[in-house]
Protein backbone atom coordinates (compact mmCIF):
# COMPACT_ATOMS: atom_id res chain seq x y z
CA UNK A 1 0.00 0.00 0.00
CA UNK A 2 2.78 2.44 0.93
CA UNK A 3 4.61 1.57 -2.28
CA UNK A 4 1.47 2.28 -4.35
CA UNK A 5 0.92 5.55 -2.49
CA UNK A 6 4.54 6.49 -3.11
CA UNK A 7 4.21 5.78 -6.82
CA UNK A 8 1.01 7.85 -6.99
CA UNK A 9 2.69 10.74 -5.17
CA UNK A 10 5.74 10.50 -7.45
CA UNK A 11 3.48 10.53 -10.52
CA UNK A 12 1.55 13.52 -9.19
CA UNK A 13 4.82 15.30 -8.41
CA UNK A 14 6.11 14.71 -11.94
CA UNK A 15 2.81 15.69 -13.60
CA UNK A 16 2.64 18.95 -11.64
CA UNK A 17 6.24 19.68 -12.57
CA UNK A 18 5.57 19.00 -16.27
CA UNK A 19 2.74 21.53 -16.16
CA UNK A 20 4.94 24.19 -14.56
CA UNK A 21 8.11 23.45 -16.54
CA UNK A 22 6.24 22.96 -19.84
CA UNK A 23 7.23 24.11 -23.31
CA UNK A 24 6.39 27.79 -22.78
CA UNK A 25 9.62 29.79 -22.78
CA UNK A 26 8.39 33.37 -22.40
CA UNK A 27 9.36 33.58 -18.73
CA UNK A 28 12.80 32.00 -18.87
CA UNK A 29 14.70 35.25 -18.25
CA UNK A 30 12.36 36.33 -15.46
CA UNK A 31 12.55 33.07 -13.54
CA UNK A 32 16.32 32.75 -14.02
CA UNK A 33 16.62 36.30 -12.63
CA UNK A 34 14.49 35.38 -9.59
CA UNK A 35 16.64 32.30 -8.94
CA UNK A 36 19.99 34.06 -9.46
CA UNK A 37 19.14 37.05 -7.23
CA UNK A 38 17.47 35.09 -4.42
CA UNK A 39 20.65 34.59 -2.40
CA UNK A 40 21.25 38.36 -2.31
CA UNK A 41 17.70 39.07 -1.16
CA UNK A 42 17.95 36.34 1.49
CA UNK A 43 21.25 37.72 2.82
CA UNK A 44 19.85 41.27 2.77
CA UNK A 45 17.30 40.42 5.48
CA UNK A 46 19.71 39.79 8.39
CA UNK A 47 22.22 42.34 7.09
CA UNK A 48 19.50 44.97 6.70
CA UNK A 49 18.14 44.31 10.18
CA UNK A 50 21.64 44.50 11.68
CA UNK A 51 22.48 47.73 9.85
CA UNK A 52 19.15 49.28 10.86
CA UNK A 53 19.84 48.22 14.45
CA UNK A 54 23.28 49.85 14.48
CA UNK A 55 22.13 53.02 12.71
CA UNK A 56 19.15 53.45 15.05
CA UNK A 57 20.98 52.19 18.15
CA UNK A 58 18.24 49.57 18.48
CA UNK A 59 19.42 46.43 20.26
CA UNK A 60 16.20 44.57 19.43
CA UNK A 61 16.80 45.03 15.70
CA UNK A 62 20.41 43.88 16.09
CA UNK A 63 19.29 40.75 17.90
CA UNK A 64 16.59 40.13 15.30
CA UNK A 65 19.22 40.46 12.56
CA UNK A 66 21.37 37.86 14.32
CA UNK A 67 18.32 35.60 14.67
CA UNK A 68 17.57 35.94 10.94
CA UNK A 69 21.19 35.10 10.15
CA UNK A 70 21.07 32.08 12.47
CA UNK A 71 17.90 30.97 10.73
CA UNK A 72 19.68 31.00 7.35
CA UNK A 73 22.55 28.97 8.81
CA UNK A 74 20.13 26.43 10.31
CA UNK A 75 18.20 26.21 7.02
CA UNK A 76 21.44 25.69 5.10
CA UNK A 77 22.70 22.99 7.44
CA UNK A 78 19.35 21.21 7.52
CA UNK A 79 19.07 21.31 3.74
CA UNK A 80 22.58 19.92 3.33
CA UNK A 81 21.89 17.00 5.69
CA UNK A 82 18.50 16.21 4.12
CA UNK A 83 19.98 16.26 0.61
CA UNK A 84 22.57 13.68 1.75
CA UNK A 85 19.91 11.51 3.40
CA UNK A 86 17.36 11.52 0.55
CA UNK A 87 19.84 11.76 -2.35
CA UNK A 88 17.03 12.47 -4.83
CA UNK A 89 18.07 12.90 -8.46
CA UNK A 90 17.21 16.23 -10.08
CA UNK A 91 14.11 16.01 -12.30
CA UNK A 92 15.84 17.18 -15.46
CA UNK A 93 18.40 14.39 -14.98
CA UNK A 94 15.88 11.69 -13.98
CA UNK A 95 13.40 12.59 -16.74
CA UNK A 96 15.31 14.29 -19.58
CA UNK A 97 12.56 13.34 -22.02
CA UNK A 98 9.87 15.09 -19.93
CA UNK A 99 11.59 17.98 -18.13
CA UNK A 100 13.42 20.83 -19.85
CA UNK A 101 16.43 22.30 -18.08
CA UNK A 102 16.14 26.08 -18.41
CA UNK A 103 19.16 26.96 -16.32
CA UNK A 104 22.70 26.42 -17.46
CA UNK A 105 24.67 24.81 -16.08
CA UNK A 106 22.12 22.82 -14.13
CA UNK A 107 22.85 21.81 -10.55
CA UNK A 108 23.79 18.17 -10.07
CA UNK A 109 23.63 17.88 -6.28
CA UNK A 110 20.62 16.06 -4.77
CA UNK A 111 17.22 17.62 -5.30
CA UNK A 112 15.33 17.25 -1.99
CA UNK A 113 14.77 19.71 -0.38
CA UNK A 114 15.18 22.88 -2.44
CA UNK A 115 17.93 25.00 -0.89
CA UNK A 116 16.91 28.18 -2.73
CA UNK A 117 13.36 27.75 -1.41
CA UNK A 118 14.58 26.97 2.12
CA UNK A 119 16.64 30.16 2.22
CA UNK A 120 13.83 32.26 0.74
CA UNK A 121 11.26 30.98 3.25
CA UNK A 122 13.76 31.38 6.08
CA UNK A 123 14.27 35.04 5.17
CA UNK A 124 10.54 35.65 4.60
CA UNK A 125 9.53 34.02 7.88
CA UNK A 126 12.26 35.80 9.88
CA UNK A 127 11.23 39.17 8.47
CA UNK A 128 7.53 38.43 9.03
CA UNK A 129 8.12 37.39 12.64
CA UNK A 130 10.22 40.52 13.24
CA UNK A 131 7.67 42.85 11.64
CA UNK A 132 4.27 41.12 11.78
CA UNK A 133 2.46 43.57 9.52
CA UNK A 134 0.51 42.54 6.41
CA UNK A 135 2.58 44.86 4.21
CA UNK A 136 5.72 42.95 5.25
CA UNK A 137 4.25 39.44 5.40
CA UNK A 138 2.46 39.48 2.02
CA UNK A 139 5.41 40.58 -0.14
CA UNK A 140 7.84 38.42 1.86
CA UNK A 141 5.92 35.23 1.15
CA UNK A 142 5.09 36.30 -2.39
CA UNK A 143 8.85 36.57 -2.95
CA UNK A 144 9.53 33.20 -1.30
CA UNK A 145 6.78 31.55 -3.36
CA UNK A 146 8.24 33.07 -6.53
CA UNK A 147 11.64 31.58 -5.70
CA UNK A 148 10.07 28.15 -5.22
CA UNK A 149 8.13 28.46 -8.47
CA UNK A 150 11.28 29.52 -10.32
CA UNK A 151 13.05 26.33 -9.23
CA UNK A 152 10.26 24.21 -10.70
CA UNK A 153 9.89 26.32 -13.83
CA UNK A 154 13.62 25.93 -14.52
CA UNK A 155 13.30 22.14 -14.19
CA UNK A 156 15.68 21.70 -11.27
CA UNK A 157 13.18 20.76 -8.52
CA UNK A 158 10.01 18.75 -8.08
CA UNK A 159 7.05 20.39 -6.27
CA UNK A 160 7.73 18.19 -3.23
CA UNK A 161 11.33 19.51 -3.15
CA UNK A 162 9.96 23.05 -3.01
CA UNK A 163 7.41 22.17 -0.31
CA UNK A 164 10.18 20.49 1.70
CA UNK A 165 12.41 23.55 1.28
CA UNK A 166 9.59 25.86 2.38
CA UNK A 167 9.03 23.77 5.51
CA UNK A 168 12.75 23.65 6.31
CA UNK A 169 13.12 27.42 5.83
CA UNK A 170 10.00 28.47 7.72
CA UNK A 171 10.72 25.91 10.44
CA UNK A 172 14.31 27.14 10.83
CA UNK A 173 13.14 30.73 11.18
CA UNK A 174 10.42 29.81 13.65
CA UNK A 175 12.77 27.69 15.79
CA UNK A 176 15.49 30.36 15.83
CA UNK A 177 12.84 32.99 16.69
CA UNK A 178 11.58 30.87 19.60
CA UNK A 179 15.16 30.18 20.74
CA UNK A 180 15.85 33.92 20.65
CA UNK A 181 12.76 34.59 22.79
CA UNK A 182 13.77 31.85 25.24
CA UNK A 183 17.37 33.09 25.52
CA UNK A 184 16.33 36.70 25.92
CA UNK A 185 13.69 35.69 28.45
CA UNK A 186 16.35 33.84 30.44
CA UNK A 187 18.75 36.78 30.27
CA UNK A 188 16.03 39.24 31.18
CA UNK A 189 15.03 37.01 34.09
CA UNK A 190 18.63 36.87 35.34
CA UNK A 191 19.20 40.59 34.89
CA UNK A 192 15.87 41.75 36.28
CA UNK A 193 14.63 39.23 38.88
CA UNK A 194 10.93 39.39 39.56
Amino acid sequence: MFFATGLFAQGLDLNLLKGINGPVSGGDKTWRFVTKKAIYVDAAVPVGLLVAGFVNHDDDLKITGLQAGASLVIAGGSTYVLKKIFNRTRPYIAHPDLITLKESPGPTDPSFPSGHTAFAFSAATSLSLAIPKWYVIAPSFLYAGAVGYSRMYLGVHYPSDVIGGALVGAGSAYLSFKAQQWILGKKKHKTYPQ
